[in-house]
């Protein structure tokens, strides 16, 4: 029995330099699954073109002449909603804050610009930006999300097997549709919030540093890398850094691993949440928000097999239900919470109060 062909995804790439364009254009058209539909120069000619052209996936360079890169985000998510993709130069720190704020309007994810084709490391810059733009092109983005009035159809009853214990350290997960609902969630917690928080993202290396002052500038706490072996401060984020695993140790230390990755992440938010497992316990609490997959999921069940307690992300205000799904699915949440009623969650467990 023959396969039915799959059809290719159609990929719009906006970029203002010639040279990046062209590359861009051959890097896409070397990937069976995707097809070059246009290649514009600027922000007024993508949305003057997309109605017309309707493409799958868009990959939007993010300094351009004219309309910069986060405009035409917002506009394109409010007239045509379609999959975003932001290739950003990595070291230039006013593109990576446009990045972070484009992510917030609607871009699903930031990956790295690419350099000539001699140039260290292309053939991996190449190949993350097809498969990104091939996964993402998958998403079903929506115009502005219209919330539904979120009605609690969890059973009423008390969780009988979580004995209420107060937390000493919360981790905290996302992936795609996560910048913005990290910042949403962690900017409503207040300064004297009383855990450290464990943060994984699952975003380029490149982009960690940028990300991690992005979201310092938008919540009270403070939020930074993670280094090895720091002790976490109440009210402190510690971030997963680019290509590392984030644990916490049976002393309470952070350890960052180069162990290999799991799923294909690293950070994985499994092994970040298994460590807690191992070395809080009761003591453990754990949140997974918007994500494609499963990392995270098989982590909290192991938590709450220790005893600790696990919030997920509701399917009502998740970017892409992935990994809270999965996590409920395999047993692993205590409750599922629309986004604005998680930060409310937390801090009443954080102080202990009984729910």
């Amino acid at each position: 029995m023959s396969m039915a062909p799959q059809l290719q995804v159609r990929v719009m790439v906006v970029e203002d330099s010639l040279v990046v364009r062209q590359l861009l254009v051959h890097i896409i058209a070397s990937d069976p699954r995707l097809v070059v539909a246009a290649a514009v120069g600027s922000a007024e000619e993508a949305l003057r073109e997309i109605g017309r052209i309707r493409p799958d996936v868009i990959s939007m360079d993010i300094r351009l002449p004219g309309m910069d890169g986060l405009e035409a985000t917002r506009r394109i998510m409010s007239e045509h909603p379609t999959p975003i993709v932001v290739i950003a130069d990595s070291i230039e720190d006013s593109s990576l804050k446009i990045s972070m704020n484009a992510l917030r309007a609607g871009a699903l994810t930031v990956v790295e610009k690419p350099v000539g084709l001699s140039s260290d490391g292309y053939a991996a810059i190449a190949s993350t930006i097809c498969t990104q733009l091939y996964i993402m092109s998958q998403v079903p983005v929506v115009r502005q999300r219209s919330i539904t009035p979120w009605r609690d159809t969890s059973a009423p009853r008390r969780e009988p097997e979580w004995s209420m214990m107060r937390p000493s350290l919360m981790g905290i997960a996302a992936s795609t549709g996560g910048p913005p609902a990290l910042a949403k969630v962690l900017g409503a917690l207040p300064t004297d919030f009383p855990l450290p928080i464990l943060l994984v993202q699952h975003m380029g290396a490149p982009f960690m540093e940028g990300f991690a002052s992005w979201l310092n500038g938008l919540t009270p706490l403070e939020v930074r890398l993670a280094q090895d072996q720091e002790v976490p401060v109440a009210g402190r984020v510690y971030v997963a850094p680019g290509d590392r695993h984030l644990l916490v140790s049976p002393a309470g230390t952070l350890k960052l691993s180069a162990e290999p990755p799991l799923g294909n992440q690293r950070p994985s938010a499994t092994m970040l949440f298994q460590s807690m497992a191992r070395s809080l316990g009761r003591r453990g609490l754990g949140v997974i928000l918007t994500g494609m997959g499963e990392d995270g999921a098989q982590g909290l069940v192991e938590l709450r097999q220790a005893g600790g307690y696990a919030v997920a992300e509701d399917e009502s205000t998740a970017v892409v239900y992935g990994m809270p799904a999965a996590a409920a699915r395999m047993g692993g949440v205590n409750v599922s919470l629309p986004l604005d009623m998680i930060a409310p969650r937390i801090l009443r467990l954080a102080r202990g109060e009984v729910e």
